[in-house]
């Protein structure tokens, strides 16, 4: 195995390469199958990124610009996977630590002893502070964004750590009181550090998801929420529209429940509107209350794959399967015909790669794609 010595090591050796202007195709495909491998690879290359990104931030300020001054187009080098029409996951307009879903790697060389010396210094304050410390100095209310098919990791200054899914937005506040989270589109995985007099909450609208130290996830759709435990307990609440939780106009709380051992616990001591999750729970919460699945935490883990790049399906219908296709890709896949949208299908797929998921369905179904340049059409 792999240490993280040697991992950043030719993390290091790829971001130089890729940062001479001597960066080819062969050393893009070299990236990616490196990145593929591991996941211990794909985070050390988002870390040591962000840190390459900042050390080259801080250059471009102390070259001249004033204070505050984002680098003009060009300044920064990404992922390549953002280098199109779509926009880069932004920090308050500037990019922000990023990684595609299909991840990318690179092939060593000799770099100039300059960028060694910057890259060295990069590695370093990784090392030394850790990649938090980048965000350590943001001011309140620090806006996050991916594109579409994009994923960006968030490390927040109290020890807590967002990941981004798909088209997703959010404001993230720090006060001495409470850390705050407004999700305003899309999906976020949370791993909130534990601080009994900081809750962390999460706003959904007139909902919230509030918790001290746990995993969980949220996905917005509109007003609704859905809310996946994989570690310790949090609290849903489903308030009115000034998000005054526990007032007597707070949705009602329905339960359906198929885990062994599924506890009893969340039906006791609460308000209205109220409701404890633990893991395994997935929770939906629209304008009638709040409705609770209790899984097993392995198959409530399965709604975040998309964290390693692939969506995964147990008995779902294909046409629920291309929404979630069409979240991750610019290229939208469409069903003209209710009896293809019914049919059942499972298995894990890249969640970036359509193509694939068409040829399947095409040999395993006998469904015929027509494609044009951002569609395609599935008949039988």
């Amino acid at each position: 195995m792999e240490s993280h010595q040697e991992i950043e090591d030719q993390a290091a050796a790829f971001l130089a390469r890729r940062d001479s202007g001597n960066w080819t195709p062969v050393d893009e495909a070299e990236l990616e199958q490196w990145l593929t491998e591991s996941t211990a690879r794909r985070v050390g290359f988002l870390r040591l990124e962000a840190v390459w990104d900042g050390a080259r931030r801080l250059r471009a300020l102390s070259a001249g610009l004033p204070p505050g001054a984002v680098p003009p187009p060009g300044g920064w080098r990404r992922t390549p996977f953002f280098d199109s029409e779509s926009s880069p996951p932004l920090r308050d307009g500037v990019p922000a630590s990023s990684l595609p879903v299909q991840a990318v790697s690179s092939q060593s060389g000799k770099w100039p002893r300059k960028r060694l010396g910057l890259l060295a210094f990069a590695a370093s304050v990784l090392c030394a502070l850790g990649v938090g410390a980048y965000f350590t100095s943001a001011p309140r209310g620090d806006r996050y964004s991916t594109p579409i098919g994009g994923i960006a990791s968030v490390p927040l200054a109290d020890g807590s750590h967002l990941t981004l899914n798909t088209a997703t937005q959010v404001l993230v506040e720090l006060t001495p009181q409470e850390r705050h989270i407004r999700l305003e589109d899309g999906e976020a995985f949370f791993q909130v550090a534990k601080d009994p007099n900081r809750p962390f909450v999460v706003e959904v609208g007139n909902k919230r998801v509030i918790a001290v130290g746990t995993e969980f996830s949220v996905r917005r759709t509109g007003d609704d929420m859905r809310v996946v435990v994989t570690e310790g307990r949090v609290r849903v609440e489903s308030g009115t529209a000034d998000g005054a939780a526990g007032s007597s106009q707070l949705g009602t709380v329905r339960e359906r429940k198929r885990a062994v051992g599924a506890s009893t616990e969340m039906a006791q001591g609460r308000r209205p509107g109220e409701v404890f999750l633990t893991p395994g729970s997935v929770a939906s919460a629209g304008d009638d209350g709040v409705v609770v699945e209790q899984k097993p935490v392995s198959e409530a883990e399965d709604d975040l794959t998309w964290r390693h790049g692939y969506l995964t399906f147990h008995d779902a219908s294909l046409a629920d399967a291309v929404v979630e296709f069409n979240r991750y890709n610019a290229h939208k896949i469409v069903i003209q015909d209710p009896a293809v949208a019914a049919i059942r299908i499972s298995g894990s797929f890249r969640a970036l790669n359509y193509e694939a998921f068409v040829r399947v369905l095409g040999a395993g179904f006998a469904i015929h794609a027509r494609s044009t340049d951002d569609t395609t059409t599935l008949t039988r």
